[in-house]
């Protein structure tokens, strides 16, 4: 079972924005609630996150040490209590545990002294395992089709030769479906289409089967390659607080994250049939059960996207369905594929009812043969577009994102490629990305049509504007932050998140300028939100690997 977490710790947030309905920060004036100084011997430590957990919470706070090795929790973030606190900083650990009383009428303090940690390997981030191993980015490329269901660590500590890679284990894990984490593995029921087959499917198992076996632990007994850390945080990626919600089971994945216009967060359930919804104001958690449409085919569900009356619709991948949750009557409305498209290889990963105003459509895509459907809401009917039939692989398109007039447009995962389909005469174009294997992810489109994607194997921020049809792309650092979705806010800044470095990208696109913050733990982002209703923006995504939720506060 993979490390769930470098770093536990939670306290009790309250917000005065909330409170007041003035859409802004709690002024950080006053006594804090808890300070102290990190050091490693004679020297003070910049970036290192520390984190406070009331005991019995469900709500970590994390704030980072500045220059001087201070850090500061706010008055009003912890409320009193007893308080374990934990640390991240890679190369790092306590001398002891420790743990803090946290009184309503004294400030606490709390000096933190570090040591180096015997065990580096276990505290690598995914990006931290791919700058550190030998090899080609080919090589090394191949590894993220890992990251998905655990970390790089579990192969790496491994003893497999290749031939145990290749008989053995490879096979195996293709045969698990992508919403699969070590705690809750499911099998597939069918192969995708547009996948690798034969002889192709060996050589790519060959070549991944040899590297991995060159690097990890068969024929060593430690790494023969030195283990690199990251820099830690400086600057302004030491000026946020964090926020993160526990979920109440481990098997919860939250992939998608939104907050709707009262203030509560919704979250897709990656691998169970349930839609939850948090409170952030006490952190409870609710769930709303969504049946089986496919019985004994894999649950879970993927895109979570909100429509013009903010209700939510889901693809409910594997069990072929569209599903729509009525916030008002918390009432659920479905859309089963029918026919011939509802093939065993059926997976209805993204909804995208953004734009249904306009002729009372919602689209959506089929990872199961790289096609797009669309669904007319009052018949039931759907479309289908399948824009790589006949042309050689391999393809996926994985997100479906429509403008303001309902044109869709796509993104081809395997490939460089957006399409679009038009929503009058259904024609396909295709546009093609500057940076070869892109590999083109999650995307939303902003109030002027442009589309902002995450260029997975490209490191980059891409945006394309779709009535130009220009592309703009901005480098994403470090090497193999490999983001996944992309989302401007009122700014005109971009945020992403990486599934393998743990870190958040905050993105100037008037300057390239970029702040990373690092999370407080194994977080594996996937969708990311940026909640404009705040000053400064708050930035929201799921640990879909660590059954949590996280909020992100810059503090300028």
């Amino acid at each position: 079972m993979p490390r769930r977490s470098l770093i536990t710790g939670v306290g009790f947030l309250v917000i005065f924005s909330w409170l007041a309905g003035t859409g802004k920060l709690p002024a950080q004036t006053g006594s804090p609630a808890l300070s102290g100084k990190v050091t490693a011997g004679q020297d003070a430590l910049e970036g290192v996150l520390v984190s406070a957990k009331r005991n019995g919470s469900t709500i970590t706070v994390t704030v980072v040490s500045d220059k001087d090795g201070r850090y500061s929790f706010p008055a009003a973030r912890l409320e009193p209590g007893q308080y374990s606190l934990r640390i991240r900083a890679a190369g790092y650990e306590f001398d002891n545990v420790a743990s803090v009383e946290v009184a309503a009428d004294k400030p606490a303090t709390s000096d933190l002294t570090l040591h180096k940690t015997a065990d580096i390997a276990s505290q690598l981030t995914n990006a931290e395992w791919l700058a550190s191993m030998p090899g080609t980015d080919a090589q090394k490329g191949q590894l993220l089709n890992c990251v998905g269901c655990h970390t790089l660590e579990r192969p790496l500590r491994s003893k497999y030769s290749a031939d145990d890679f290749m008989t053995m284990i490879l096979p195996r894990m293709q045969g698990y479906v992508n919403q699969s984490i070590p705690q809750h593995p499911q099998l597939r029921r069918a192969e995708r289409l547009m996948e690798e087959r034969g002889d192709q499917r060996v050589q790519v198992y060959r070549a991944a089967a040899e590297f991995l076996a060159s690097i990890n632990l068969s024929s060593h007994p430690q790494w023969n390659f030195e283990l690199k850390t990251l820099p830690r945080p400086r600057g302004a990626a030491t000026r946020v607080i964090y926020t993160e919600y526990d979920l109440p089971r481990e098997t919860i994945s939250p992939h998608d994250v939104i907050v709707d216009g009262s203030g509560m967060v919704w979250y897709s359930s990656f691998g169970e049939q349930n839609l939850g919804r948090l409170d952030p104001k006490t952190g409870k958690v609710t769930e709303f059960p969504i049946p089986e449409h496919k019985p004994g085919f894999p649950t879970g569900l993927l895109g979570l996207r909100s429509d013009r009356d903010g209700d939510l619709w889901l693809g409910n991948m594997y069990q072929a369905t569209i599903v729509k949750f009525d916030r008002k009557t918390e009432a659920f409305k479905f859309w089963p594929l029918q026919g011939d498209e509802n093939i065993d290889a059926a997976q209805i990963n993204m909804v995208s009812p953004q734009s249904c105003g306009v002729d009372g459509k919602v689209w959506t895509q089929n990872n199961g043969f790289a096609g797009v459907h669309r669904l007319d809401i009052a018949t039931g009917k759907f479309e289908t577009w399948e824009p790589f039939k006949g042309v050689p692989g391999p393809h996926n398109i994985y997100d479906v994102i429509p403008d303001s007039k309902n044109n869709v447009f796509f993104t081809d995962f395997r490939q460089r490629h957006i399409g679009r389909i038009d929503a009058k005469t259904g024609e396909v174009k295709l546009y093609e990305i500057p940076t070869p294997n892109s590999a083109p992810r999650r995307g939303t489109m902003d109030a002027q049509d442009r589309l902002w994607f995450g260029e997975y194997r490209g490191d980059r921020i891409g945006m394309l504007d779709t009535k130009t049809g220009q592309f703009r792309e901005w480098p994403v650092a470090p090497r193999w932050s490999s983001p996944y979705d992309v989302m401007s806010d009122k700014n005109e800044e971009a945020w992403t998140g990486s599934m393998v470095s743990d870190q958040v990208t905050r993105l100037n696109t008037r300057t390239g300028e970029a702040i990373n913050y690092l999370l407080p733990r194994n977080t594996n982002i996937r969708r990311v939100y940026v909640d404009n209703s705040t000053t400064p923006v708050t930035f929201w995504a799921g640990s879909n690997h660590g059954a949590s939720i996280v909020k992100v506060e810059p503090l300028e």
